[in-house]
C-alpha cells in the first residue's frame, strides 16, 4: 500500500509541475516550440528590468556555466538579449527581448486559465485560503521573495 502521506514539499510541487507543463503547452501552440523547460525556468526568472546571470542560476538553482549555456540559447533564438548594467559598467543584464515579451504574454494568459479551473474545482474560498496560505510560506521558504 502506497503511503498516503505526503510531504508539503510534494503537494506543491504536482501543481506546480501541471502549471508548468500546460504553460509550455500553451508556449508551442501559439509558435513559441523552440522553448525547452530548462530555458523556460531561466526566463521565467528574468525580472522587468533586467537580472545578472549569476542571480538568475542562484535562483534557478543551477551552475552560472548551466545558466549562462542556457541563456546563450534563449539569445540565439531571441527570447533574451544581453545589455550593459547601468548600476556596474563592468556587468550586464539578461533582459526579455520582443519574442520574449511575447512568449510572456501567452504564459501569463494560460496561468490565469489554469488557476481559473483550479479555482472552480476547489472553491472560491478554499483557492483564496490556499493563496494566502501559500503566501505565507513563501515568507519562510523564497529568498527572493
Amino acid at each position: 500500500m502506497a503511503d498516503t502521506h505526503q510531504n508539503l514539499g510534494l503537494l506543491c510541487f504536482y501543481p506546480h509541475r501541471a502549471m508548468e507543463a500546460r504553460v509550455l503547452a500553451g508556449l508551442a501552440a501559439a509558435g513559441f516550440d523552440d522553448l525547452t523547460p530548462a530555458q523556460g525556468r531561466i526566463a521565467a526568472r528574468v525580472g522587468p528590468d533586467g537580472t545578472r546571470l549569476t542571480d538568475l542560476a542562484a535562483q534557478a538553482l543551477v551552475t552560472k556555466q548551466t545558466a549562462g549555456h542556457l541563456v546563450d540559447q534563449l539569445e540565439r533564438t531571441g527570447y533574451v538579449r544581453r545589455v550593459p548594467d547601468p548600476t556596474d559598467a563592468r556587468a550586464r543584464l539578461v533582459r526579455l527581448a520582443e519574442r520574449g515579451e511575447a512568449a510572456l504574454a501567452v504564459a501569463r494568459r494560460v496561468e490565469v486559465a489554469v488557476e481559473a479551473e483550479w479555482t472552480a474545482h476547489l472553491g472560491e474560498e478554499d483557492a483564496a485560503r490556499l493563496r494566502a496560505i501559500l503566501t505565507r510560506l513563501r515568507e519562510v521558504t523564497d529568498p527572493w521573495r
